[in-house]
């Protein structure tokens, strides 16, 4: 199997995300994440335009998750309030949603999202793994962290900022090491943001190139349960 992490940049023109968005899909692996509103930004601005491109895009990405796993994030409007949804495409469906609930108040984001509730970050199945998922911020909170346990693969979409880059390669490091399963961590390209997207195994090795807008790496799915003969901590 095949791990992807797509690591580009965000712009103001929505259309020209999803062009390169679908690109890159089109030359990823099996299971592939991108960084989080990765199709509009936080466009705080223009919510309601974001909204309703999420709509749009969504048609567009759904065919192209005919054979493999897709996972990004999109702002969403629902009962008049607006979510930061992560969307799971696969076999041409969306197989799980996941509203974003740890909210980044310093970049503004508790002005304008509603959070979702902890009880929907839930383990779902795929691809015959169980598969957790977290967005961004939330990889600071130990309650998240708990809810993940038995994973075999987590993912993580992020607009994770660039003074905080080695948090992110901590923290994603030892989320992935603490559950001994994969992780699959995306974020950012753009000048201001950490990149430091990864592919990081159950013994906690991470691969990352930040001059890469596409990271790609085969694994073997065998080492989630080498890891936890090895070092027993009851997962």
């Amino acid at each position: 199997m095949t791990f992807s992490a797509i690591q580009i940049r965000t712009t103001e023109d929505f259309d020209q995300n999803l062009r390169r968005l679908k690109r890159y899909i089109a030359k990823s692996g099996d299971i592939v994440v991108a960084p989080e509103v990765v199709l509009t930004g936080f466009a705080y601005e223009r919510f309601e335009e974001a909204a309703d491109f999420g709509q749009k895009a969504l048609q567009e990405l759904l065919p192209l998750s005919k054979d493999r796993l897709i996972c990004y994030t999109q702002i969403e409007k629902r009962d008049k309030k607006f979510f930061n949804i992560a969307k799971v495409l696969y076999q041409e469906r969306v197989i799980h949603e996941q509203p974003k609930v740890k909210l980044f108040k310093f970049g503004g984001e508790t002005d304008y999202f509603t959070p979702g509730s902890i009880e929907e970050v839930q383990l779902f199945k795929a691809m015959g793994l169980r598969i957790g998922l977290l967005i961004c911020f939330e990889l600071r909170f130990i309650d998240i962290w708990q809810r993940l346990r038995g994973a075999d693969l987590i993912l993580l979409p992020a607009m994770w900022g660039r003074p905080r880059k080695r948090h992110f390669e901590q923290l994603s490091e030892a989320l992935g090491l603490m559950h001994q399963c994969f992780l699959i961590a995306a974020n950012s390209a753009n000048d201001d943001m950490a990149k430091s997207s990864a592919i990081i195994d159950p013994f906690g090795v991470a691969y990352r190139d930040d001059r890469r807008a596409l990271l790609s790496q085969k694994v073997d799915l065998a080492q989630i349960e080498k890891m936890r003969r090895y070092m027993d901590v009851g997962l």
